[in-house]
């Protein structure tokens, strides 16, 4: 079994509310010295099997048009980890 990660963040263009409030309520908490905030959203599969190019092109597709909202936002997909048998990715 492996987890699959998709993460999805505002495009740099795109304004980002949350993270400018984000940013601007560091200083008063004490955490001084960040310049900038982005926030986006983290979604983990887990895959049963291995993961080869035909199931990664499958969550690409799944999270272009499910996921993200590819108008305003990029996301990328990894393999976070697989399951370790007997010294052989499974």
């Amino acid at each position: 079994m492996a987890r699959v990660v998709v993460d999805v963040m505002l495009k740099p263009e795109i304004l980002d509310p949350q993270g400018q409030a984000v940013q601007r309520a560091l200083p008063r908490l004490g955490f001084e010295g960040i310049s900038d905030v982005r926030q986006g959203k983290r979604f983990e599969l887990e895959v049963d099997g291995p993961v080869d190019e035909a199931v990664l092109a499958r969550i690409h597709d799944l999270a272009e048009s499910f996921l993200a909202n590819t108008v305003i936002e990029d996301f990328t997909v990894k393999v976070e980890s697989e399951e370790v048998v007997a010294g052989a990715a499974k």
